[in-house]
């Protein structure tokens, strides 16, 4: 199971400051980038986070502030959506809204520090993927993004989560070894 001597609202300020690293890595003329995401370029990849945070926290009453488009700007879609999303895990009385999830009744944090955390470790390696940046995963972050895949059985391999499980090559590293099972080959 997941670390939970982290507040969610930590954690998401450890994660999001990695993948906000990897935004600001991409160079200018690689946000049209195929990424590992069958369909998906750099720029659609920072759009999907983008997209399910904003998409999240309605479920509980709530908007994020709206920021430039991602077409435009990225790194700035991304930087305000992430600012608002912080504040509102800073709040406990915003972080604590409950809502019915798929896993039943929970609260935006813990949707938050579960799922959200998690895509952006994920999807941090994949935009680093196709943007040919540095795709090494954090060795805390990786233990931590382990736990969490193995955790969510078979919710994992729904559509439009992760593919099917790839083998991992003979003595591949822990990092090579999450992303088979998360359906990449790294």
């Amino acid at each position: 199971m997941a670390d939970t001597t982290v507040s969610p609202a930590d954690r998401y300020r450890a994660l999001s400051a990695t993948f906000t690293g990897k935004v600001g890595a991409v160079p200018a003329d690689r946000w049209d980038a195929d990424s590992p995401c069958a369909g998906w370029t750099a720029r659609d990849v920072v759009r999907h986070v983008i997209d399910t945070e904003r998409e999240m926290v309605k479920v509980v009453g709530l908007e994020l502030d709206p920021g430039p488009s991602v077409d435009d700007d990225p790194a700035a879609a991304w930087t305000a959506v992430c600012s608002s999303m912080q504040r509102i895990l800073d709040d406990p009385a915003l972080a604590t809204r409950e809502y019915d999830g798929h896993f039943g009744r929970t609260t935006l944090a813990a949707t938050i520090d579960r799922f959200y955390c998690f895509d952006l470790v994920v999807h941090g390696w994949d935009l680093a993927a196709a943007t040919e940046t540095d795709t090494h995963i954090p060795e805390d972050e990786l233990t931590w993004a382990v736990q969490v895949a193995h955790s969510l059985g078979d919710s994992l391999r729904m559509p439009g989560v992760c593919g099917p499980e790839l083998d991992a090559p003979e003595g591949a590293d822990e990092q090579t070894r999450m992303l088979a099972y998360l359906g990449r080959a790294n």
